[in-house]
């Protein structure tokens, strides 16, 4: 019988990070490459992709970067070809880029205009096309290399949003200005959790395992207003730390996760469970 810490041994297989350079994504590349992944961080900025890649190297660890525009197919099957012409393989992929409206003080004042009942159609559109198509292209495209090699791994960022709605109270400020998570981002994470049971049971048989993680709100310099808005609604009374899902991200990627497939891991410090 093996030794429990090498189920989580990632050691000779390569993990695609698409947002690889956002908040989570930078996160979930370096856990990923910690475990021994090489990784290849993929984001719609290259030059963010990039020197991300090479702040792994210089811990050394493996990973490169490219770029990758999820909308476009062209772009996700390049992202696909390149993971196994630098790396040989493409064993997981990490679907973590979105357009997440965010709440940190750089952020929060341009979520006043997304109010439901003048929220745009472009905007709309725009959100499908990232956190949904963007999504199923970049699976359609890892997958065809999974099967060719006979296994493969992947694992897409749902949200507590996706379970529940946001509640709005938390985004008003003591002046009454009104600021508004936006109809999208619940209803895109919602359709995440039903694309990864899709897949998951449409790979029966495949040895392809397709599950989905859901985060609830990790701190990000918030200011002291929210954040103890926030934390007041989760059992474990705080916001996560930026490394607080990187390890059930190395368990769904790893074989620790191996009788796991179609399921939805929650780590929101328990907002859901109230």
């Amino acid at each position: 019988m093996s030794n429990i810490l090498e189920k989580f041994d990632l050691h000779g297989r390569t993990a695609v990070v698409t947002g690889g350079a956002g908040l989570l994504g930078r996160q979930f590349s370096l856990a990923l490459a910690q475990a021994g992944a090489n990784v290849l961080v993929a984001d719609l900025a290259q030059s963010a992709a990039e020197a991300h890649a090479l702040t792994l190297r210089e811990q050394g660890l493996r990973a490169e970067g490219t770029a990758v525009d999820v909308t476009d197919p062209n772009s996700t099957q390049a992202m696909a070809q390149a993971a196994r012409e630098i790396f040989g393989s493409l064993d997981v992929l990490v679907n973590s880029a979105a357009l997440d409206p965010k709440f940190d003080p750089a952020n929060a004042s341009a979520q006043g205009a997304n109010a439901f009942e003048g929220y745009s159609l472009e905007s709309w559109r725009q959100a499908l096309d990232v956190n949904l198509t963007g999504m199923f292209l970049a699976s359609q495209a890892a997958v065809q290399l999974m099967l060719e090699q006979g296994r493969g791994v992947i694992v897409n960022i749902s949200s507590m949003y996706g379970l529940v709605g946001p509640d709005q109270r938390l985004y008003e400020q003591p002046d009454g200005t009104r600021q508004f998570k936006p109809v999208y981002y619940s209803v895109t994470k919602a359709g995440v959790l039903g694309f990864t049971r899709y897949l998951a049971t449409y790979y029966a048989g495949k040895n392809i395992r397709v599950n989905a993680l859901t985060p609830g709100g990790v701190f990000n310099d918030h200011d002291a207003i929210f954040t103890a808005q926030y934390s007041s609604r989760t059992v474990l009374g705080r916001m996560a730390n930026l490394d607080e899902m990187n390890a059930a991200m190395l368990f769904l990627c790893s074989d620790a996760s191996s009788y796991m497939t179609g399921s939805n891991l929650v780590v929101d410090g328990g907002w859901t469970a109230w």
